[in-house]
């Protein structure tokens, strides 16, 4: 089955990520400016969903409003979560809450659970999800400057360069889940699920297999796709996809190796994607895609018994944009959020040709 992208909205304004609560037809996009705007009944309502604009720095190329994620129960509770930078640059996770009307956000509701200081205006992360099992994902990036300056990746005692994983139900502003894999052994912070990554602006989870993929951008040579295991060290700064960073020659073991890796022939800043589980493209249920903010490729494969298999590029259908992230609707379908040289958006829905 071939596949085409198909227009759902255009005028939006730098666009960066793309959400909607669990059963809700209506699609949330997230502008880098600080708004999160709402297509409902396939139409961009004139007035934002929440307007962060007056609280959010958005001057560097990766700062800004970055995701927005809604709580598994939001239809009961009207709970949301946002991630952002603040005006001095540091990264704020806050909750907000939905207003009396449905399509407004109350944005005099925040309430911050998570700020990390972060100087250098690069390498913010960017995506917040929530697991299967209901808990809080956080991605945050190395810190910032060339090469990790800092050695924050490989650092189980501060929270950049990591993913985190918390639970923002059992306590404020949020516990920690015992299970997580620093919880009791004194040899790194509680919140932190995975680590040793540079910049993974998008991840996300496979809603069958639970699978947490994660979509880290190199930094001069390599960009990769990792499969999230809890504690698991995915080697930057000592390693760049699979290669040796720091130095000619290292010791790799220890170090999850990526599922996939490309080099900066093919693209320099990798957009993770999602597993396909929608019911429109049958023929695609399983495929994990994937695109490049730079190049513009789109590309995808399948992930069997550890294999990585039926890669494809759909770059003629469906790439040659400058993609800031894909999105994934109620319903499974996929979606792609576009940026243009002068900061105009749209989002398009991925289709059978």
């Amino acid at each position: 089955m071939a596949l085409e992208r198909e227009i759902v909205a255009t005028g939006l304004n730098f666009p960066v990520g793309l959400a909607t609560p669990p059963g809700d037809s209506r699609l949330f996009v997230v502008e880098k400016a600080g708004r999160v705007q709402l297509i409902k009944d396939g139409n961009l309502v004139q007035r934002p969903f929440l307007d962060l604009t007056e609280q959010v720095g958005s001057t560097g190329n990766e700062q800004g409003l970055l995701a927005v994620v809604f709580h598994p129960d939001y239809a009961a509770n009207g709970r949301l979560f946002v991630h952002y930078t603040d005006l001095s640059g540091n990264t704020v996770v806050s909750e907000f809450q939905v207003s009396t009307d449905p399509d407004v956000a109350d944005p005099t509701s925040e309430k911050i659970t998570l700020q990390v200081k972060h100087r250098p205006a690069n390498h913010n992360g960017g995506q917040i999800a929530f697991g299967p099992e209901g808990y809080l994902y956080i991605a945050l990036g190395d810190g910032g400057g060339s090469g990790d300056p800092f050695g924050n990746g490989q650092n189980p005692h501060t929270l950049l360069g990591k993913i985190l994983r918390i639970d923002v139900d059992s306590a404020e502003p949020y516990g920690i889940p015992p299970d997580n894999p620093f919880v009791g052994t004194g040899q790194g912070l509680g919140e932190i699920w995975v680590y040793g990554l540079r910049n993974p602006w998008r991840f996300s989870f496979d809603r069958e297999t639970g699978d947490l993929w994660i979509g880290d951008v190199g930094q001069e040579s390599f960009e990769e796709i990792d499969l999230g295991v809890p504690g698991g060290n995915y080697g930057w700064s000592v390693l760049e996809g699979n290669h040796c960073y720091l130095q000619d020659d290292c010791d790799q073991s220890g170090f999850v190796a990526p599922v996939l890796e490309y080099s900066h022939n093919v693209g320099q800043a990798v957009i993770g994607g999602y597993v396909y589980r929608g019911m429109a493209l049958p023929g695609w249920q399983g495929t994990y895609f994937y695109a490049d903010f730079i190049s513009g490729v789109v590309r995808s494969f399948r992930y069997v018994n550890g294999v990585v298999t039926d890669q494809m590029d759909h770059t003629r259908a469906l790439g040659g944009l400058s993609i800031t992230s894909f999105g994934e609707d109620a319903q499974g379908e996929l979606y792609l959020v576009t940026v243009s040289g002068t900061r105009a958006g749209s989002v398009y829905r991925i289709v059978a040709h």
